[in-house]
C-alpha cells in the first residue's frame, strides 16, 4: 500500500472561465501555487499541501482569507471553511463539485458582481461615558462613591457601576448598530449585524454590496463617520469574501469531512 503524502487544499469556489494569476499563491506559500479544479459551470481554487504539515498557523489562515478576499474582488466566490483538505483533483470531481454542482452555481449567480464589505463601529471611551453618566445620576454618584478609595472598600459599589455601564452601552449599542444598517441600507443589498468584539464596540455590520457602487458605500460610511465623530470611531473593511453570506451547505459538508479524515 502506497500511502499519499501530499493532499489537495480547497480555498472555494468561481466560475468555471476562472483563471489564476501566474504567482498566485496559498496555504505553503512559494511552494502552493493556486490552480482551479474544474466541473462543468463551477471550478474550486486549490493547491497542493503536505499531509504532514500540520495546518492552523496564524500564516495559514491568513493565506487563506487574503486569497479569498483578492478573488472576490474580482469575480464571485463561495468561501470554503479554513482547513479543507481532500485526497487529489479526482476526489474534488468526483465527491464535491459533481454532487453539489447546480447549488454552487446558482450560489454564483446570485454573489455575482458583489462582495462582503464589514463596517465597524467603535465608542469613544470617554464621550461615551459622559454620555452614560449624565443620562444616569446614580451612575455619577457610585462613581463619585469609588473615586480615590480603596478598591476593597468598594467592592460592591464598583461592581454595580460596572454592570451598570455596561447595561447603558448595550442599549446605545442596539440602537447605533441599527443607525449603521439603516444608514447602509441604501447602497447594500443585505446586512448581517455581527456580535461586538469589545465592550466599546458600537456596531459590527456585514454589508453585501455591489462593487460597482463601493464608491457610493464608502460615502455612506463617510457621512456616518462624521455625523458620530467625537463619539464613535468608523471603519469600512472590504471587498472580503462572502463569509456572512453564504449558508452552511456543501462546503461546510466538505470540511466536516475531510477533518474526520
Amino acid at each position: 500500500m502506497v500511502t499519499a503524502t501530499t493532499g489537495t487544499y480547497v480555498y472555494g469556489i468561481v466560475p468555471a472561465d476562472v483563471e489564476t494569476e501566474p504567482d498566485a499563491r496559498g496555504v505553503g506559500g512559494e511552494t502552493a501555487p493556486v490552480t482551479v479544479v474544474r466541473h462543468g459551470r463551477v471550478a474550486a481554487l486549490v493547491s497542493d499541501v503536505e499531509l504532514d504539515r500540520p495546518l492552523g498557523t496564524p500564516e495559514d489562515l491568513l493565506a487563506h482569507e487574503q486569497l479569498l478576499d483578492a478573488t472576490a474582488g474580482v469575480v464571485p466566490v463561495v468561501p470554503v471553511r479554513f482547513g479543507a483538505v481532500l485526497t487529489d483533483r479526482r476526489s474534488i470531481v468526483d465527491d464535491f463539485l459533481a454532487p453539489h454542482h447546480d447549488e454552487f452555481d446558482a450560489a454564483l449567480r446570485r454573489l455575482d458582481g458583489k462582495a462582503e464589505y464589514v463596517v465597524t463601529a467603535r465608542y469613544v471611551e470617554d464621550a461615551v461615558l459622559r454620555e452614560v453618566m449624565a443620562e444616569n445620576p446614580r451612575l455619577e454618584q457610585l462613581r463619585a462613591a469609588v473615586r480615590d478609595r480603596p478598591e476593597e472598600v468598594t467592592r460592591s459599589e464598583r461592581i454595580e457601576l460596572g454592570q451598570a455601564v455596561g447595561e447603558a452601552i448595550e442599549v446605545r449599542r442596539g440602537a447605533d448598530s441599527q443607525a449603521v444598517v439603516d444608514a447602509l441600507a441604501p447602497v447594500t443589498v443585505a446586512t448581517v449585524p455581527r456580535d461586538p468584539a469589545g465592550e466599546f464596540d458600537a456596531a459590527n455590520v456585514a454589508v453585501l454590496a455591489e462593487t460597482r457602487r463601493e464608491e457610493k458605500l464608502v460615502r455612506a460610511v463617510q457621512e456616518l463617520a462624521r455625523r458620530w465623530a467625537g463619539r464613535v470611531e468608523v471603519r469600512l473593511l472590504g471587498p472580503l469574501a462572502p463569509y456572512d453570506f453564504v449558508d452552511r451547505g456543501p462546503e461546510a459538508e466538505l470540511w466536516d469531512s475531510s477533518a474526520q479524515s
